[in-house]
């Protein structure tokens, strides 16, 4: 019996020893296997196993969790120096799903840490169409309360900068649909976040006219002067932001990456539609229109006497 019991005993060859375990064709083509590499010290210890077990008819158990998910032989031809090299291959009537599922199941034995089950969560199709639709609710009625704000406090230009937001919100859902990005609740938050990105823009551009209207500028140098001044505000900000998103696409997954991916797209838009719609608009109705050019207090309220004149 003791002789028996010591024929099922562990080699001390874990998971820790393994390297890669993935799925491949084998060598006909019309099948598949698993491909396993151990480290140099499971090399030694696996070509020590394999060489013992060769040509006897016993099978290796390869177990996780103390389950025994397969069991293969070794063939004769190995009953000299067993397997070496460090690296092997499991045959059999594998299926790709079938080959990989054991890939996954023997890469996962050589987690360092156990896995464990900490939440379970199930959220039905009711509630989360009804989150979705509330969050478009909030991004269309925040869009509108930026629109009103944006003509209160800034006049004529929150006027000119509430067509080019427009135009800004129609260009990210067109790159939406291009890029086939689907609008889950990350991704409805990073749109709505690059809505605030692209009211900054203007923002900036507007609070640098100002100040150029307070010094005695022309309206038309002072809108020149404005963009030229947050122009290097604004392209540090969204730079800044594009590579956060950057970090959180390479290093995140799933509803992260799809954050990411909105936010970069809304902030690549909305430096676009600042610096040329906004300016485009701006310019046209300061040069078209005398009325409005001899009138700086459209842009700026409360300017000093000396610098209307």
């Amino acid at each position: 019996n003791q002789a028996i019991a010591e024929l099922f005993e562990s080699v001390d060859l874990t998971g820790k020893n393994l390297k890669d375990a993935r799925p491949q064709p084998d060598q006909t083509g019309n099948g598949w296997e698993v491909a396993i590499r151990f480290d140099n010290e499971g090399r030694n210890k696996f070509a020590e196993l394999t060489k013992n077990l060769a040509g006897t008819g016993r099978s290796i158990g390869i177990f996780l969790d103390e389950a025994l998910i397969s069991a293969p032989t070794v063939g004769v031809q190995f009953a000299q120096t067993g397997i070496t090299g460090g690296s092997a291959v499991i045959t059999g009537n594998f299926t790709i799903e079938s080959a990989n599922d054991l890939a996954v199941q023997i890469r996962g034995g050589s987690l360092p840490f156990p896995v464990e089950i900490v939440e379970n969560r199930t959220v039905g199709a009711t509630l989360g169409q009804d989150s979705i639709r509330r969050s478009i609710y909030a991004a269309i009625a925040g869009l509108l309360l930026v629109l009103i704000f944006m003509v209160v406090y800034y006049r004529l230009p929150g006027i000119i900068a509430d067509f080019a937001l427009v135009i800004y919100a129609l260009l990210t859902l067109a790159c939406y649909s291009l890029v086939g990005v689907t609008l889950t609740l990350p991704g409805i938050a990073g749109f709505i976040l690059s809505i605030g990105m692209a009211v900054d823009a203007n923002v900036l551009i507007f609070e640098r006219t100002r100040e150029e209207l307070r010094s005695g500028k022309t309206l038309y140098r002072s809108v020149e002067s404005g963009f030229y001044r947050a122009f290097s505000s604004i392209l540090d900000s969204n730079v800044t932001t594009l590579i956060a998103c950057g970090a959180l696409a390479w290093l995140g997954s799933g509803l992260v990456r799809g954050f990411a991916v909105t936010l970069a797209i809304g902030v690549i838009v909305s430096m676009f539609t600042a610096v040329t719609c906004s300016r485009t608009l701006l310019l046209w109705v300061v040069l078209g229109l005398p009325g409005v050019r001899q009138k700086p207090e459209l842009f700026c309220p409360n300017l000093p006497a000396s610098a209307q004149s």
